[in-house]
């Protein structure tokens, strides 16, 4: 069993080597290649351990493994939609304003008179 586990502490050791040596210095993170080689020649396996951890930047979508994928229908979940966004331009959105204050003027106005020529009439 001893000859099993040393087996497989010096290929996990030789392949994270292999992958510190191949890959390009923006893709090494925490710590240089330099570095990163030295932990794991000097601590096999607790330096392999943490190259394939915290050291090497994986693709965008993380690690693919070549499990098959499920066809499964997804749970229905509520829409969530974007707010509204505005294109109009802020001359055309004064101007907006502009009419809409000058209805609500005009309806205050209706209103008033409206409720003027209800108590004329009344008093007569």
């Amino acid at each position: 069993m001893p000859f099993l586990f040393t087996l497989i502490t010096i290929a996990l050791m030789v392949f994270a080597l292999v992958d510190i040596i191949r890959r390009d210095d923006s893709q090494v993170r925490f710590l240089p290649k330099l570095v990163w080689l030295l932990l794991v020649v000097l601590l096999p396996l607790l330096g392999s351990a943490l190259w394939f951890a915290i050291g090497r930047e994986y693709p965008e979508g993380g690690i693919r493994l070549g499990r098959p994928a499920r066809h499964r229908t997804a749970p229905a979940s509520p829409v969530v939609s974007a707010p509204p966004v505005d294109t109009r331009s802020t001359e055309q959105q004064i101007a907006d304003l502009d009419r809409e204050i000058e209805e609500w003027r005009l309806r205050q106005e209706i209103e008033k008179r409206k409720q003027e020529r209800g108590d004329s009439v009344s008093e007569d």
